[in-house]
């Protein structure tokens, strides 16, 4: 789960990390009202950013200084409903004009690649990071953290004088790296970063922005579900959260239902090489049901599936280990016979790749129930090039 600017940074207050000073506004009046709030507590003007869960707002112009109320509402008026890299900008974050000095980098991540924790420090901040990694190298500080250790004051230093920040931000920066590893384990992040961390002109160290994304495998451990954001969930996404489905929406039009991460993520790769031979046909969605699927749950997945518009056909891949076979074909069967019975009759075309435990009952029963839309292939390759050939025919008309 990524959270939004100003949602990071009451993260990070709560743990003693030094942030800018803001207020979120999610209307013009909101901005100037906030805005004259810190006019009137001495603050030289603000600074209005867009809140997206993307990278690039200063570019694209989501961030603008403003030194009165009134300049605060015009500004705030032009940035809510931007478009930036497809994110509708819903709010904005009002924040005190800070007058900086320098500008630098430091994060916290999981290292898949070497499977540990991982700082980076940088006297190079106040860019994107990828651009300081390809053209400065050696200005980009990699320290591993070792988990059992942790950081300390002094494993906090070393990060610091790693990424050459200077001794007059040394006392600051080490202080605050400290507190952003505890934000980092406390919450079960994946990655923790302040870009830029600042020295103001009076010589304290801030976080001026903040990026943190949560494991949500961790969720149970924690309130995560105040930092939702159900304006920008895919209503399809969250109706399948609902039911406790392990779904994702992408941009295709062959449904894609599976069972294990692994067989799913395979499937995605074969229908998309299937699809290029069909006018460039794409998976619509990422779908496992499990390793354990009941009936049911095929049902209540076919269903998500079938109400994405996007969808011209669906391709069913199941291998049988724990998920029976059997099991599936009813779950095929119940769903298209439940989604009928309540008039949303099924006329996409349902491709079945059944393999494994009880693999000929399954067939069997999909036989029997003779369901004009199912069709049963029985190869992974064949059903993803028929799904594909189905799909392309739906959407030319053909």
């Amino acid at each position: 789960m990524d959270l939004f600017e100003y949602q990071a940074k009451g993260l990070f207050a709560s743990y003693g990390v030094p942030i800018q000073q803001g207020k979120v506004a999610t209307t013009p009046d909101e901005a100037r009202a906030i805005t004259a709030e810190f006019i009137a507590a001495g603050k030289p003007g603000v600074v209005i950013k867009a809140q997206v869960k993307v990278g690039g707002r200063g570019k694209a112009g989501g961030v603008k200084l403003a030194t009165d109320p009134d300049e605060a509402r015009a500004k705030a008026e032009k940035i809510l409903g931007m478009d930036i890299k497809g994110h509708t900008v819903h709010s904005v974050l009002v924040a005190e004009d800070i007058s900086i000095a320098e500008e630098y980098y430091l994060s916290f991540l999981v290292d898949r690649a070497d499977r540990t924790f991982l700082s980076m420090c940088s006297v190079e901040g106040g860019v994107e990071i990828e651009e300081v990694a390809r053209t400065k190298p050696e200005a980009l500080a990699r320290v591993p953290v070792n988990p059992l250790a942790g950081v300390d004051a002094a494993k906090a230093a070393g990060i610091v004088a790693a990424g050459r920040l200077p001794e007059r931000a040394r006392a600051g920066a080490t202080a605050l790296a400290e507190r952003l590893w505890a934000v980092f384990t406390g919450e079960d992040a994946t990655l923790v970063e302040v870009n830029p961390l600042v020295l103001t002109t009076d010589g304290r160290v801030l976080a001026l922005d903040a990026k943190v994304t949560l494991d949500d495998n961790a969720a149970f451990r924690h309130d995560f579900g105040r930092f939702a954001d159900p304006g920008s969930t895919d209503p399809i996404e969250a109706r399948a959260k609902e039911r406790h489905l392990n779904y994702v929406k992408l941009d295709g039009q062959v449904g894609i239902v599976g069972n294990g991460a692994g067989l799913v993520m395979s499937t995605l790769d074969v229908v998309a090489y299937a699809g290029e031979a069909f006018g460039g046909i794409r998976p619509a969605n990422f779908l496992d049901i499990g390793g354990g699927a009941s009936a049911e749950v095929m049902a209540d997945g076919l269903e998500i599936v079938l109400s994405d518009p996007s969808v011209r056909s669906v391709l069913v891949n199941v291998f049988g280990g724990i998920t029976s076979c059997d099991a599936v074909a009813n779950g095929i069967v119940s769903a298209i016979g439940m989604l009928g019975a309540r008039g949303d009759e099924v006329n996409h075309p349902i491709v079945v790749r059944l393999d494994g435990n009880n693999a000929a009952e399954g067939r069997r029963i999909l036989d029997e129930a003779k369901i004009a839309v199912v069709e049963q292939v029985g190869t992974m390759d064949d059903a993803a090039r028929r799904a594909a050939e189905l799909a392309s025919a739906a959407v030319t008309g053909a």
